[in-house]
């Protein structure tokens, strides 16, 4: 957990709940200097860039003008959220329902938490930044850099996220789950498999029949 982060989301409150439940020692000792974040934003390193580039979905989470949290998913094409440096993100977005809850939630606050998931490994990268819409017109260099790959879904807009903090989670309560594409190889192994056994019983099964004495088995009459 970088330090930035947890002065980040450490609230006095959260501190409060860490007392209450004995946790608070420990976190104690990543303690930055003064509360709140400070200094600059996190960088990601090519630990996080190879992550996210690898992954097909993400979750969003935005605050609306009422105080209720909002948690959104996004998808594409495996790879579709590009890491422009060590500091930023873009990503496509694609039509969806047309109810852009989490765009306006974002034009009043644009802080959003991220999750990106790799569930068959059980790892969890937590981010946090600040979101900006960036329309296909308004930078034709940036949504070509974006939108880099066949999909069948409409590009609305481009969302660049500008990071504040990141962290790794433990894998604990995380159910290791698989895609078809991920679990494709495997199941090809096994139809080919498959396929060589009823082979070798269709080969034996005719053995058995040429063997056969002409006429069937006579004993007994």
């Amino acid at each position: 957990m970088t330090t930035r982060y947890l002065n980040t989301v450490f609230s006095d409150h959260v501190k409060s709940a860490q007392q209450a439940h004995g946790s608070r020692a420990a976190y104690a000792r990543l303690d930055g200097p003064t509360d709140g974040p400070t200094g600059a934003p996190d960088r990601l390193t090519d630990r996080e860039i190879r992550f996210i580039a690898a992954r097909d979905s993400l979750y969003m989470a935005s605050t609306g003008a009422g105080g209720w949290p909002y948690l959104q998913h996004r998808g594409g094409p495996a790879g579709f959220v590009k890491v422009l440096d060590d500091r930023r993100l873009g990503f496509a977005d694609f039509r969806g329902n047309r109810q852009y809850v989490s765009l306006g939630n974002l034009a009043g606050d644009a802080r959003a938490a991220f999750f990106f998931m790799d569930y068959p490994q059980r790892q969890r990268l937590k981010l946090l930044g600040h979101v900006r819409m960036v329309g296909l017109d308004e930078a034709p260099d940036l949504a070509a850099a974006l939108i880099d790959q066949p999909y069948g879904a409409r590009v609305e807009h481009a969302l660049v996220v500008e990071v504040e903090a990141f962290d790794w989670n433990c894998p604990q309560h995380i159910t290791p789950r698989y895609s078809l594409a991920e679990i494709a190889p495997s199941i090809d192994a096994l139809k080919a498999r498959i396929g060589e056994l009823e082979a070798e019983v269709t080969r034996r099964d005719a053995g058995t029949r040429d063997r056969s004495p002409v006429g069937g088995n006579l004993a007994g009459q």
